[in-house]
């Protein structure tokens, strides 16, 4: 590692400072006027000088005078990256990330900068080289960081670990000489955990009979590190899932459902019964299975029972569509857990639990294990959990396969409920979607336009197709009007892509100048992140609403879940939404859906993902395919990617 450039004088600083957005309540067109009124350095920002700026009375200058001397944290932190050749918009994440000593912190550890998002190894080797003297590619702190960075890029392909081995690897790809002993300083650290590999299973019969077989050793190969969150996390919703599971007392006769059994199949009945048992059960199956059929009567009995129930699901529209299906209040998990803002914390705890009987979470495929872990938590003993999910759509953005482990474990009951009543009732969405669920590809039959293939020969092609579609064929032949019409898409880049199709639908459904973060009344916008804490009621990740008035630097959003003012940061966590990715569609559904599969989407096709794009639509499909062979192949051959978690295996232990 060599020497850096020297220290960059104030006023550079200061720009970068204000260019980036980092001064709260500073726009764009006011950081620009700023050198006319000779501020150019930290020491020129007074409420004076800042009044003389254009649009800036003497209120807001005190305001802003104030809001730069709380951010001097974060100042602190551009002098040092500027200093290192690195982006200020940096600053904003370290702040949040380190807390206000942050400078400080970087200072003995520049290569804690690797603990925020988007940061490259590459990234803190440079600030270590401008805060450090004599900085090392060996130093221990360096090692440890890798470890704590190859786990996090791990999480977000939904592994909660990683074998020792792999680690070992990327360590040595990054010229660390002693691997091992950057892990032990990780797993010292506190950040990371290392499990031991899992016993082998033992053959009773050969364990000391005629031949001496002794008891086998575990594999060492099979040890695996994890970030602390996520071990923990795992471990938690294992010890919830046997604590539920021990402390459950029968609700009522299992007889009983008898008095709801109209219109059940056997299996279904089966649900039923179950929720009255079981500390933990779930319910899975396809489309048109009967899955809310199902948790309606659920519901129905709890009531007549006079039984608390609590109805949740990870999206807005997905609780709106559980309460209209039951009858019965409905909310997402996150307001159900009284989430705290987008720190991520909770109110509803083990010291302050859920007062319900019965907690029932539909799409419970979209669960990651922090959010399952939390769910857990606030449920106290006795409560009976019923998580209603199919596992073969996509699993969770978040690390984690709760559903699919929680099936695979063995250690909560399960009923799969798979006749397709709407097959029987010709709905051609649910017998394409059960087609693509069992890995087959069938034609497409629909006389009454149900499902519609529009072929492309090309990724602008598609676009313009889609555009067609939304804004004119679908609303003249069908009568469904582009507000109740959603674009999915595999990819944010290219032609057809979330955000070219955005621009284009923006301008022939609600052309605009943009005026708040390049949003106008009409919009369509989609989160990208959590914001519980907003009035009135906030918003999820995910959620699609609609801007309905703007106002100077803020809006309101009309979500599925309520409306919202949305102001500062969390603008940022905004995308216009008439074209939204596969993941961020799931657990939403619409009247109608276009589904496009341009030929940049080949390589990331696989049989969850077209599955959960299919079955986003109620009433219409139309799919704009331009990928060629790959969907078929996909389909066929390419199942879920697996995720390493230990949860299935923890599972396993739980006795009983």
């Amino acid at each position: 590692m060599t020497p850096e450039a020297p220290t960059p004088g104030p006023d550079l600083v200061f720009a970068a400072f204000c260019t980036a957005g980092l001064w709260p309540g500073l726009g764009k067109r006011t950081a620009a006027d700023l050198p006319a009124a000779g501020i150019t350095t930290p020491d020129d920002v007074t409420a004076d000088r800042l009044v003389k700026l254009p649009r800036v009375g003497r209120q807001r200058a005190e305001r802003l005078f104030s809001s730069f001397l709380a951010a001097a944290p974060t100042y602190e932190v551009v002098e040092m990256l500027v200093a290192a050749g690195l982006p200020a918009k940096l600053a904003s994440g370290v702040a949040d990330g380190l807390g206000p000593d942050a400078a400080r912190r970087l200072r003995d550890d520049p290569w804690a900068l690797l603990g925020l998002p988007a940061v490259a190894l590459a990234d803190a080797d440079r600030l270590a080289i401008a805060v450090l003297k004599g900085a090392d590619r060996q130093d221990t702190r360096r090692g440890r960081a890798i470890v704590g960075l190859t786990l996090r890029t791990a999480t977000r392909d939904g592994h909660t670990v990683l074998p020792v081995d792999l680690v070992v690897a990327a360590l040595r790809a990054e010229g660390i000489g002693d691997p091992v002993a950057a892990v032990v300083a990780a797993v010292d650290s506190g950040e990371v955990l290392e499990h031991e590999p899992p016993e082998p299973e033992v053959d009773e019969d050969r364990v000391g009979g005629e031949d001496g077989a002794e008891l086998p050793e575990p594999d060492p190969a099979l040890r695996t590190l994890s970030l602390a969150r996520f071990g923990m996390a795992e471990e938690a919703v294992a010890e919830g899932v046997a604590r539920l599971a021990a402390s459950a007392e029968r609700i009522a006769d299992p007889a009983s459902v008898r008095s709801v059994a109209q219109g059940l199949d056997e299996a279904q009945k089966q649900a039923v019964a179950q929720v009255l048992t079981a500390g933990v059960s779930l319910l899975t199956g396809g489309p048109g299975t009967g899955k809310s059929r199902t948790v309606a009567a659920v519901v129905k009995l709890l009531r007549a029972k006079g039984a608390d129930v609590a109805l949740a699901a990870p999206t807005g529209r997905a609780a709106k569509r559980l309460e209209e299906l039951t009858d019965h209040p409905a909310v997402t998990v996150h307001r159900l857990l009284g989430a705290q803002g987008a720190s991520g914390g909770f109110a509803r705890t083990e010291e302050w639990p859920l007062d319900a009987d019965v907690v029932v979470v539909d799409e419970a495929s979209m669960l990651d294990v922090e959010l399952t872990a939390a769910l857990l938590e606030a449920c106290p003993d006795g409560t009976h959990l019923l998580l209603v999910g199919d596992p073969a759509q996509l699993p969770s953005i978040g690390p984690g396969h709760v559903l699919g482990d929680l099936i695979d474990s063995g250690a909560v009951p399960v009923t799969e409920l798979t006749t397709l009543y709407r097959q029987a009732e010709g709905g051609a969405i649910a017998r394409l979607a059960s087609g693509v669920r069992g890995g087959e590809l069938p034609p497409v039959d629909s006389p009454d336009r149900e499902v519609v293939v529009v072929p492309a020969t090309g990724s602008a092609e598609a676009a313009r197709r889609v555009v067609q579609l939304v804004t004119d064929s679908i609303p003249r032949a069908l009568g469904i009007e582009p507000g109740a019409v959603q674009v999915v898409t595999p990819v944010h880049r290219g032609p057809a892509g979330t955000i070219e199709l955005n621009k284009a639908l923006k301008a022939k459904l609600n052309p605009g100048d943009g005026a708040v973060f390049g949003f106008d009344p009409g919009d369509r916008v989609v989160a990208t992140a959590n914001h519980m804490d907003l009035e009135p009621t906030g918003f999820a990740n995910g959620e699609v609403g609609v801007v309905t008035k703007t106002g100077d630097g803020s809006m309101d959003v009309a979500f599925a879940s309520g409306p919202v003012t949305v102001s500062g940061q969390a603008l940022f966590d905004l995308r216009h939404g008439w074209a939204i990715t596969v993941h961020r569609a799931q657990g939403s559904e619409w009247p109608g859906v276009v589904v496009v599969l341009p030929p940049e989407a080949g390589g990331m096709l696989s049989r969850p993902l077209v599955y959960t794009a299919l079955t986003r639509a109620q009433r219409h499909l139309s799919i704009v395919h331009a990928s060629g062979g790959a969907l078929a192949r996909a389909v066929r051959d390419v199942d879920v990617r697996p995720r390493r978690t230990r949860l299935a295996e923890l599972l396993r232990e739980i006795p009983g």
